[in-house]
């Protein structure tokens, strides 16, 4: 513990590099030890999809009710990847499809009830309205909502935004994922 504590003067103090920072976040994250605050970004680098679908489901392991996950990044990036990681980490053993042409599937069976949404196809964010967006987003489970920018105006500013991009330089499986927002619980 006495080296935890050093180790957080330090951050604190400006003496550990931002790279160390976020490393360390993320260990005392998946850890279930520490939740990141939000104040520097967290991020994970894979090299394959069971990789990045392992990340997610640490995750969802770690997800509580009302908190809202948006998911960001190019086609094909591993959007679905992730969040059926995610899903697992739920507890959700069903199969977990992109509900492009659904918006919203409700897989209750979890520890929690997990809402995705892909709001690819939204043209106009008041279509959101029709679907009951507000009683997803303040219900009783945990929501994923795949190109979240669509819809920002309609979020709430709490929420935990993930960003997986692609770099073809580094491989064709290469992923960076970012998480911004995580909010603090009890050692």
């Amino acid at each position: 513990m006495e080296k935890y504590s050093l180790f957080c003067a330090a951050i604190f103090a400006g003496h550990v590099p931002h790279k160390y920072v976020t490393i360390f976040s993320f260990y005392m994250r998946i850890t279930g030890k520490y939740r990141h605050a939000g104040e520097y970004p967290m991020t994970l680098e894979t090299n394959s999809p069971a990789e990045t679908e392992e990340f997610a489901k640490k995750l969802g392991k770690n997800a509580r009710v009302g908190e809202i996950f948006t998911l960001n990044g190019d086609l094909g990036v591993g959007k679905t990847v992730f969040a059926k990681g995610f899903a697992e980490g739920l507890g959700i053993t069903e199969p977990v499809n992109s509900p492009t042409f659904t918006i919203v599937q409700e897989y209750r069976e979890g520890r929690i009830p997990l809402y995705h949404f892909d709001v690819y196809r939204i043209e106009d964010p008041e279509e959101m309205e029709e679907v009951g967006l507000d009683e997803y987003l303040f219900g009783d489970g945990v929501c994923l909502i795949e190109w979240a920018d669509q819809i920002s105006e309609l979020l709430p500013e709490n929420v935990i935004r993930v960003t997986i991009e692609k770099n073809p330089d580094r491989g064709f499986d290469y992923r960076r994922i970012t998480v911004e927002g995580l909010p603090e619980t009890e050692q």
